[in-house]
């Protein structure tokens, strides 16, 4: 279990410093569902939270981040990761999912939120469906402060799984989809 860090507020060129977590996994691991749980803890905490996710993941809500088990947040869909450095404005935390799917500028982007005094958690797939790091998601986790591998259950024979199998020929890097596309795999099940 991840336990929220307690930063003292001290500054950092006169503003206070901020942070980036990372959470990963595969498909079907839970991410989604940790990063709802952590924004809901921060405005519980009544602290300002801003959440933004790729325009083009519309499964389940066109706007709204949903998780496979139904809980949901509210949230802002964009195109391009530049476009977070002018909505943060003032607020405390910002939420990013899917960030496998945004362009690489998100790494500087996340960065200069963090110098900027906020705590920014980022979830997404950590390996694509051919389990090769997937976009932005291996310079994020080196510059993360804190990052959470999370794992699902193999779909084969119940071991840990810490890939998204693809059960389509489609060899797209980017396809959406749920059950009827990907599957979670342990690596023996994976790779056989």
């Amino acid at each position: 279990m991840f336990i929220e860090p307690y930063h003292h507020q001290h500054q950092l060129n006169g503003k206070k410093a901020g942070w980036i977590e990372v959470v990963c996994g595969s498909m079907f691991s839970g991410k989604t569902e940790e990063l709802i749980r952590r924004l809901n803890r921060a405005r519980i905490a009544k602290q300002k939270v801003e959440i933004f996710k790729p325009s083009i993941d519309t499964r389940y809500h066109d706007e709204d981040i949903v998780s496979h088990n139904a809980s949901s947040i509210r949230s802002t869909p964009i195109h391009s990761s530049e476009i977070m450095l002018s909505l943060a404005g003032d607020c405390d935390v910002v939420g990013v999912d899917e960030a496998q799917f945004f362009d690489n500028g998100i790494v500087e982007v996340v960065n200069t939120l963090a110098f900027n005094g906020k705590r920014v958690i980022v979830a997404g797939l950590d390996m694509d469906f051919q389990g090769i790091p997937f976009g932005p998601m291996p310079a994020l986790m080196a510059i993360a402060e804190y990052i959470t591998k999370v794992h699902a259950v193999c779909m084969v024979c119940g071991d840990v799984a810490n890939y998204s199998y693809r059960k389509t020929a489609a060899q797209e890097q980017v396809m959406l989809g749920e059950t009827d596309s990907y599957e979670a795999r342990c690596r023996k099940c994976f790779h056989s």
